[in-house]
């Protein structure tokens, strides 16, 4: 099994394509408009009509499937952007370099929680620092560098 993609509903497509594509550097690999019999099935939903675009990071992995509900409408729910809510709470990206990323991210405009952290023990072998920013619609996005520094004692994971 493998992941395939990673869906987040967006408020205004045009503003999540300036972020996930303009400034995270990610590519568009489909568009479509979604209506119609299957889409109402798929999502329990009467009368869905959508905007959808896939996007990747430039590397490959699991795309990023964008979706702009235009009916019927969802409703924003603050408490789920918060980081200790069940549920899916935010997607993480490893960058070569946090701290350009993040001075890059912020001259942008970018909303973060915080500043780059070091994480106090090794995480699979290597010595990992990141920080959390929000999406235009307030999803948590973690950046994160790993510089390898295997020591006997460590920790591996994520």
């Amino acid at each position: 099994m493998r992941v395939n993609h990673v869906n987040i509903v967006v408020s205004d497509m045009e503003r999540s394509l300036a972020f996930y594509v303009g400034l995270l550097g990610m590519r568009v690999t489909f568009e479509a408009d979604l209506e119609g019999a299957w889409i109402d099935t798929v999502t329990g939903l009467p009368g869905v009509s959508a905007r959808c675009v896939f996007c990747q990071p430039p590397e490959g992995g699991a795309r990023f499937e964008l979706l702009e509900y235009r009916s019927p409408p969802g409703a924003a729910l603050p408490e789920n952007a918060r980081p200790n809510t069940a549920g899916l709470r935010h997607v993480a990206f490893e960058v070569d370099d946090l701290a350009a990323w993040h001075a890059r991210l912020r001259e942008a405009g970018v909303e973060f929680v915080s500043a780059p952290v070091t994480v106090p023990f090794g995480v699979a072998g290597s010595r990992k620092r990141l920080c959390y920013l929000r999406d235009p619609d307030g999803v948590l996005v973690e950046i994160a560098d790993y510089v390898s520094e295997a020591r006997p004692g460590e920790v591996g994971g994520p």
